[in-house]
């Protein structure tokens, strides 16, 4: 009798707690949220909405993680992925199950604790486009839709939780947007062979590889300039050091290999962070 994902015994090895970390993609999950306390904090929210806020995404986005490697198990198993604990047996299924759901709760408690508009924008927006993207959409040609919808979000998610909520500014929201879409071109890239096999045929999928890099770079320059450029008055000479290191870093997506596109990417959402909040 064959065994069931749910049945497979974890291996020996990491802590439990990298292991699901690891499975909720958590390198991209903790820069999201580096990029919220960021904005939180440079948007004048009280210390205690701040951290409950970048919590409450925090929570959502280990939820799209945990979730898009539950959903891809067959998909990962079946092209010989040895990265993720879940297609090695290194965690069952069940515990990451379970992890998805208390995490999901938190989030839903912890967003709450901020007023519930950013609850709506975060559950609902933010990280339901994500579950979005898990459930079907990233084998489309709108799979760059629930990025630009969740990164394009974030801001307000933020904003809303403020003293006097309100939508993030359309520049802000329009950077996001715009910066989510490069970084979803970029993180595809190295996986575009294993998901052309198991059927998964997104944007940067039906564009190629080489148009997929040359639109990112442009998305992730045009993001900066709508930071630097967004705000009122006249940007301020740092900024313009800050949109050279993007070009900068904008042209390595073009010639770098691997993930290290995908690190420029978030290298330049940091950047642009730093822009956003001084805007």
């Amino acid at each position: 009798m064959p065994v069931t994902a749910d049945e497979v015994p974890a291996r020996p090895g990491r802590p439990r707690v990298l292991l699901l970390l690891a499975a909720a993609h958590g390198g991209p999950a903790l820069a999201v949220t580096v990029v919220t306390g960021l904005l939180a904090l440079g948007g004048g929210l009280h210390p205690s909405d701040a951290a409950a806020v970048t919590a409450a995404v925090f929570t959502g986005q280990l939820t799209i993680g945990w979730g898009n490697d539950l959903l891809d198990l067959s998909r990962d198993r079946a092209v010989g992925r040895t990265d993720k604990p879940l297609a090695v047996g290194s965690l069952p299924a069940r515990w990451v199950a379970r992890a998805l759901v208390v995490a999901a709760l938190a989030s839903v408690l912890l967003s709450l604790l901020v007023g519930w508009r950013s609850a709506l924008a975060n559950v609902v927006l933010a990280t339901g486009a994500g579950h979005a993207y898990n459930l079907g959409l990233k084998a489309t040609r709108w799979s760059w839709v629930p990025y630009a919808c969740g990164f394009g979000t974030l801001p307000s998610v933020v904003t809303l939780a403020g003293p006097a909520p309100s939508w993030a500014p359309w520049w802000m929201t329009a950077a996001g947007a715009v910066l989510g879409v490069g970084a979803h071109l970029l993180n595809v890239l190295p996986d575009l062979a294993d998901d052309e096999l198991t059927g998964v045929r997104g944007l940067p999928h039906r564009i190629g590889e080489r148009r997929s890099r040359g639109l990112a770079a442009v998305l992730l320059t045009a993001a900066s300039v709508l930071a630097v450029a967004g705000p009122a008055g006249s940007p301020q000479a740092w900024t313009w050091v800050a949109l050279a290191v993007v070009v900068a870093l904008a042209v390595l997506t073009w010639f770098a290999r691997g993930r290290a596109p995908f690190r420029a990417a978030v290298s330049i959402a940091l950047l642009d962070v730093v822009l956003l909040t001084a805007g």
